[in-house]
């Protein structure tokens, strides 16, 4: 069987100088530049047999195999993609080191799954090939990614550097801290201070509340 590449954007959510770092490999209902979409529960049977053979798919560089830069920890579904939990062998492998400082300076900010595709059906409004079950091969760190959906959310360390995140990554930061799209679009509008100023009124529901109380205070740790 053919061996196919999935290629977007990493999710990262957390990045750590010790070379460990967390995200989605890959995110649910996105067409990558090659017309291919990945639909909920593509994974869990391939992942949770190498998990059951103890084991991972390995994780390289620019899909070279003999050039394996780290390990993955943990690898699973949920309702937004695939996460992971992986470490890059800073320490010990002269690439992997040079592959984190990359990712740190947001130069190389991809990752491509390489999979062969078990199931699949053609959309017959777009014509995208989707993909229902896949054997899931290697996750690689690439330099150009397909797609432009998915993106870096490394906001914490662009704030603590004393440097601006652009609006797009500022606004993922606030959702994924719980806002609603509503309050986040708020927020860019008026400022950091409409986190204390927004109206507490009935369409400000009770999650967005704490949502809100919680980000200013993280937000004040950070700045």
């Amino acid at each position: 069987m053919q061996t196919d590449h999935f290629d977007m954007p990493f999710e990262i959510k957390y990045l750590a100088d010790t070379g460990l770092f967390e995200g989605y490999a890959s995110v649910f209902h996105v067409t990558d530049g090659v017309g291919d979409r990945i639909s909920p529960g593509a994974f869990k049977a391939s992942v949770e047999g190498q998990k059951k053979a103890g084991r991972l798919p390995p994780l390289l560089w620019q899909h070279d195999s003999q050039q394996p830069i780290g390990a993955w920890r943990e690898m699973f579904e949920d309702e937004h993609g695939l996460y992971v939990r992986g470490a890059l062998f800073v320490e010990d492998i002269p690439k992997a080191k040079e592959a984190y400082r990359l990712m740190r300076e947001n130069v190389v900010t991809g990752l491509s799954i390489g999979y062969r595709a078990k199931k699949s059906h053609r959309d017959a409004q777009s014509g995208d090939r989707v993909l229902t079950e896949i054997d899931l091969l290697e996750i690689s760190m690439v330099t150009f990614p397909a797609n432009d959906y998915a993106r870096i959310a490394r906001v914490k360390s662009i704030l603590s550097e004393g440097l601006v995140p652009s609006e797009r990554e500022f606004e993922a930061f606030l959702r994924d801290a719980g806002l609603s799209r509503k309050h986040a679009k708020g927020i860019l509008a008026h400022g950091y201070k409409s986190l204390e100023d927004l109206p507490r009124d009935a369409d400000c529901r009770d999650d967005d509340l704490s949502a809100l109380n919680m980000l200013t205070d993280k937000i004040r740790s950070l700045i």
